[in-house]
């Protein structure tokens, strides 16, 4: 009920118009603006401001840490392994770990 409430006091825009206006929908979302972009007329995405406190939208491991969402990390020595290891989007991260770990 709470979404559907503020949902409704944003500006919707379909993934069509948004394709059209793109350009002058980041510039108003820039200054502030707030769109709900919706696909066959269901909310699915909101395209707003990037928040100020965080750098480039994205939050940092301290962020992460202190909202619960990871675990800090065990070593605090900033000790970075002189081993890299190469990531496939295909992979699944259990079975690289296993693979990495024998």
């Amino acid at each position: 009920m709470c979404t559907l409430l503020y949902t409704a006091m944003m500006p919707e825009l379909g993934i069509r118009e948004l394709r059209t206006d793109l350009a002058a929908r980041i510039r108003r979302a820039s200054i502030g603006e707030t769109t709900v972009i919706t696909v066959n007329g269901r909310p699915a995405a909101q395209l707003g401001p990037v928040d100020p406190t965080s750098s480039a939208g994205a939050p940092d491991l301290a962020a992460l840490v202190a909202s619960g969402a990871v675990l800090p990390p065990r070593r605090t020595d900033g000790h970075v392994s002189p081993h890299t290891v190469q990531v496939w989007g295909t992979v699944r991260l259990d079975r690289l770990l296993r693979e990495i770990r024998g």
